[in-house]
């Protein structure tokens, strides 16, 4: 059976908002597990969020997956053993409130030189950074044994897009490593850097998959850039566009090992008016997969 989830937003009112939906829909929930901790001396503890999601876990009895953005697997600097090491601390202490199913990160760079960023940036598709990412996968199988990347959606690369796929098969050639195909980020990047959807996924390894991300997303303001040109953002405020459903119902026969699709809504982007919509798009997926 391939699980259909949600993945909880670290927002008071919107967890308030959502609540029917939360309760009612998912098969499993999907975490951040940087939004459950606050910093304290030189590591971490867990904030209200951690408390408010392990209750949900006692009370419905669904599984968890995470699914990190700052862990910062495709970075490999002397700088920042420290803060991953810190790190990897908080995550075993999550895993075992938590008992992840799986573990995934943004396949890039958040924290270059030991400094955090607030989304990933892009790494070279070279053999060697290929290597460092697999190390640190294997780091975090000490804690979590099946563990992946997730194809990040950037507004510039370091080579050919359509060769990002040969370079996560690369990364991912590990024991239990996976990928997380992130649908509406494959949307994203074809339309901003003009190359087909369909031939980026038939170059991925989809025997890898085992868990898909839907989303929507919205357009720039063409005030943004001197030359007026509007991108698409992956930022997870709209309902998924048919671009994205066409997507899922094409790879998911693909993906032999899927287990999970996700559906993405960003904190304070959703209110009571739109749970018939989310509670559809996820009952979408559900026919989908089906």
């Amino acid at each position: 059976m391939i699980a259909t989830g949600f993945n909880l937003p670290p927002d008071e009112e919107s967890l308030q908002r959502l609540a029917p939906l939360i309760i009612e829909e998912p098969d499993l929930y999907e975490v951040a597990p940087e939004t459950l901790w606050r910093q304290q001396g030189d590591g971490f503890a867990p904030n209200g969020f951690h408390r408010r999601f392990a209750d949900l876990r006692a009370r419905t009895g669904r599984p968890f997956v995470a699914h990190g953005v700052g862990l910062s697997v495709g970075g490999g600097g002397a700088a920042d053993e420290r803060r991953k090491r810190t790190w990897l601390r908080q995550i075993a202490a999550d895993h075992a409130v938590f008992d992840f199913l799986w573990y995934t990160d943004h396949l890039g760079v958040s924290a270059p030189e030991g400094l955090a960023l607030t989304l990933p940036l892009p790494v070279p598709y070279t053999p060697a950074v290929a290597t460092g990412v697999g190390r640190r996968l294997s780091a975090l199988q000490a804690i979590v044994p099946d563990v992946g990347v997730e194809n990040t959606a950037h507004h510039f690369v370091l080579g050919d897009p359509l060769d990002e796929p040969a370079f996560i098969a690369r990364c991912l050639n590990g024991r239990r490593t996976h990928l997380l195909l992130d649908l509406h980020n494959v949307h994203t990047m074809a339309t901003n850097l003009g190359f087909a959807a369909a031939a980026y996924l038939q170059r991925l390894p989809l025997e890898k998959v085992i868990e898909i991300h839907v989303s929507g997303g919205a357009e720039s303001s063409p005030r943004w850039l001197p030359s007026g040109r509007v991108l698409r953002l992956d930022s997870h405020d709209g309902a998924v566009p048919d671009e994205v459903w066409d997507l899922l119902e094409a790879v998911v026969p693909r993906c032999p090992n899927l287990r999970a699709v996700v559906l993405e809504r960003l904190e304070r982007t959703a209110d009571e008016g739109d749970v018939p919509l989310l509670r559809e798009e996820l009952r979408r997926i559900r026919r989908v997969v089906a």
